[in-house]
């Protein structure tokens, strides 16, 4: 556990920088996987399978039978909190629905905005050493909600071929329309350019580790868009005295465990309130049945300690995180003047983990200092918006010559002509 003291700001840049792989150490492979994919649909996504998630597969699609038979297996006290967990997940993104926009810009002229959903979306559930079916809530309950007609969920296999049953319970309880066996680069490859299984979508969703991650960006280029660039998890907790140490080390350690890639960063204006988190997060750490993970990304965690709010805040608008945990005895402060975040917890009772749950806010959001650009998923997320507008004869008398003074200004004659020609019917 790395303690700094009043970092110099000029080293800032290099101290806060996220334990991960550049692209390009990743994107090699990605490029090799995308263009077998491209090149040979299944069969190249049945090689991958085997080669990195140990299943041989013979049908890749999710049936009826295999839903319902996960679903009995789901004991009804879980049952129950993925529902509740649902009904706060619609509540929060419901209520981000927004109306028609119509204004008329001068007289004879109206314009509007309206939003649509995006027709066909993939989701993206990692599996692994943590099957995230809470995930699966994050991104199916909004793509509902919006009305995306083709809901495609891929998620890795184990070596038994199968989807965790909570992952398929979920599913289904969501809408999803497909489910299949498949992870990794190739799962994005698959939804990028469609197989024979997997159906080509227009966006794609979810977090992953940092090959999913180079491999949505790469996805990109072949006219697929993206969530946001959403790699290993990552934490910041700004404490002062006020604060509860052994909060806030139940705090770090949740993310902690996500993975070795994990980053945590607690950021204090008291050095003893920093002491009692390293000692908590020991005596805590001893409890954890992943506890290996968790201390690789304690390993690359960092404690910094600073003189003044102020300069906290500076570090942490710097780092930009993906969760940011405000646990202080002026809140407010932090509230009002965070610009870079993608989630934010506050207070002793606000654990992050209920973000990632059940509290009704979206757990996808952008990692590695992308929350300087990107906002979390959300309903907008899932729609896209589209205006219209239309012009009367009054409204193209009042406006006509303005567009043709820019249009011939720009040397675009055939744009003046679009309006002179009209103009010349109405006088």
């Amino acid at each position: 556990m790395n303690t700094i003291i009043n970092p110099n700001r000029a080293d800032w840049s290099e101290l806060l920088q996220r334990p991960t792989q550049t692209v390009e150490n990743i994107e090699h492979t990605v490029n090799e996987i995308f263009n077998d994919v491209q090149r040979h649909g299944n069969q190249a996504i049945s090689k991958y399978t085997e080669l990195f998630d140990g299943a041989q597969i013979e049908t890749a699609t999710v049936t009826v039978n295999e839903i319902n038979e996960a679903s009995q297996l789901i004991g009804a006290d879980l049952k129950l909190a993925i529902q509740t967990a649902k009904q706060n997940i619609e509540a929060f993104h419901t209520a981000q629905k927004t109306e028609r926009v119509t204004v008329n810009t001068s007289k004879g002229i109206e314009c509007w905005q309206e939003k649509r959903a995006i027709q066909k979306v993939g989701l993206y559930i990692p599996g692994g050493t943590a099957p995230l079916f809470s995930t699966v809530l994050m991104l199916a309950v909004p793509a509902q909600i919006a009305g995306c007609r083709d809901i495609i969920l891929c998620s890795p296999p184990n070596k038994e071929g199968k989807i965790a049953n909570e992952i398929l319970y979920t599913a289904q309880l969501c809408g999803v329309t497909k489910i299949i066996k498949v992870g990794g680069i190739q799962a994005i490859a698959g939804l990028t350019f469609g197989t024979e299984t997997i159906p080509q979508v227009y966006k794609i969703f979810g977090p992953g580790n940092q090959f999913v991650t180079v491999a949505k960006q790469l996805s990109t280029k072949y006219g697929v868009a993206i969530d946001m660039p959403a790699g290993p998890s990552e934490l910041l907790v700004v404490a002062d005295d006020s604060a509860n140490a052994s909060y806030v080390a139940s705090d770090l350690l949740s993310q902690a465990e996500h993975g070795a890639d994990s980053q945590v960063v607690l950021v204090s204006t008291s050095k003893d309130l920093i002491k009692s988190t390293q000692t908590e997060i020991e005596k805590q750490m001893l409890e954890l049945p992943r506890k290996e993970m968790a201390q690789k990304a304690i390993d690359n965690s960092k404690f910094i300690y600073v003189d003044t709010k102020e300069t906290a805040l500076d570090i942490i608008n710097e780092y930009a995180p993906e969760h940011f945990i405000i646990c202080t005895n002026n809140d407010q402060y932090y509230i009002e003047n965070i610009e870079n975040a993608g989630s934010v917890f506050i207070g002793n009772y606000t654990p992050e983990s209920a973000g990632d749950y059940a509290s009704g806010t979206n757990h996808t959001l952008p990692t590695n200092g992308f929350s300087k650009a990107y906002s979390g998923v959300n309903l907008d997320s899932f729609t896209k918006s589209i205006t219209f507008q239309k012009i009367s004869k009054e409204g193209i008398l009042n406006i006509g010559n303005t567009i043709e003074l820019m249009a011939e200004a720009e040397g675009l004659q055939a744009h003046k002509n679009a309006v002179t020609l009209r103009l010349k019917d109405l006088t």
